[in-house]
């Protein structure tokens, strides 16, 4: 199962979560949410800030649903959206509910993407949207995301992190202002929904009125929108071990370099330069012999455990970034969503 309303019947069922809402006291709603994830045997990490919450967790498609449904019971959380997926092993370690300042991290105060968010654009009518030669078309993800996939014309940031979201839109905006007067549609996208949300909040902020994002992110898309009709080229970029996945939800020929983050195709993978877990291509000369060697001796312990049946830590903190995880985070092992 991807993206659906409801958990299925398998083993391990794993639900990505999130919401932007006005959180008055994220501290005493923390013990409360914890206790009826451990109660129901979950495992997996929850954010709360005052702009919302956040987060992936796996168990039982029973108790998964009953979280879900004891969160949208509270007030703040009624409209939480939830994507679902399987796994044949438990992908987390513990169970934990975090607070923090945000639920994504943008690094801008006072952005509130509860109450001034762009509006959504529903995956069935996102094609007339960004047909129109009008429409200025974002895609607010990441450099190496964009590298294998994204729709035609949309424009690319080249940033690394969100936090370099709002530097290059005050940059695109004089740009934008210079060459008319008149204020453009904009719309953005990214891979689950919950960057491009808060990205709609900022653009609002700075003035912009006809701001629009696509609901669901690419993957709602992809899931939907037959291939025949599709503006999307090329691949999505997950942060698990599917690494990236096309049309229908199907799962792409990619790996992923452990150093870089970069996606790797067959031909990178053919690459002298690519060993596994250490380099690539498209880092093998940026790289210190003292970080190689942090990424040799991870590769080993990978390679170890999966020969005794097992799933190294380093495997485990990969795969936490499900449909809405913040990519920047998950890899710095600090679960922060997408």
């Amino acid at each position: 199962m991807t993206q659906t309303e409801s958990p299925d019947s398998s083993d391990i069922t794993v639900a990505a979560l999130y919401h932007f809402a006005i959180v008055d006291d994220p501290a005493a709603l923390q013990p409360l949410i914890l206790e009826q994830c451990e109660q129901q045997g979950l495992k997996g990490t929850i954010l709360l800030a005052n702009e919302g919450i956040n987060g992936t967790i796996a168990g039982s498609a029973d108790a998964i649903g009953s979280v879900i449904a004891y969160l949208r019971s509270l007030s703040q959380f009624s409209g939480l959206d939830a994507k679902y997926s399987t796994a044949d092993k438990m992908p987390f370690l513990r169970m934990k509910v975090r607070l923090k300042k945000e639920i994504v991290s943008m690094g801008v105060d006072g952005i509130d993407a509860a109450r001034a968010k762009g509006e959504y654009v529903d995956p069935a009518d996102w094609n007339s949207v960004i047909a129109d030669p009008d429409t200025v078309l974002i895609d607010t993800r990441n450099a190496y995301e964009v590298a294998i996939g994204s729709f035609d014309g949309a424009i690319n940031p080249h940033t690394e992190t969100f936090r370099d979201f709002p530097a290059w839109f005050d940059d695109f905006s004089r740009e934008l202002q210079e060459k008319s007067d008149k204020q453009p549609r904009i719309a953005m996208f990214c891979t689950g929904g919950i960057r491009c949300e808060k990205a709609t909040a900022y653009v609002k902020a700075q003035g912009f009125e006809d701001v629009h994002h696509l609901k669901g992110g690419i993957l709602k898309y992809l899931e939907n929108v037959p291939g025949d009709e599709s503006r999307w080229t090329g691949d999505c970029f997950l942060f698990d071990q599917r690494v990236a996945v096309g049309h229908g939800l199907r799962q792409s020929d990619y790996d992923q370099c452990h150093a870089c983050r970069m996606p790797l195709n067959a031909e990178d993978r053919k690459s002298e330069f690519y060993v596994p877990g250490e380099a690539c291509p498209h880092c093998h000369e940026s790289r210190t012999d003292a970080q190689r060697q942090r990424y040799r001796e991870r590769q080993k312990q990978v390679e170890k455990a999966a020969r005794e049946g097992r799933t190294h830590l380093a495997q485990k903190i990969d795969s936490n970034a499900q449909s809405g995880w913040d990519e920047e985070s998950s890899w710095d092992q600090d679960i922060d969503w997408k």
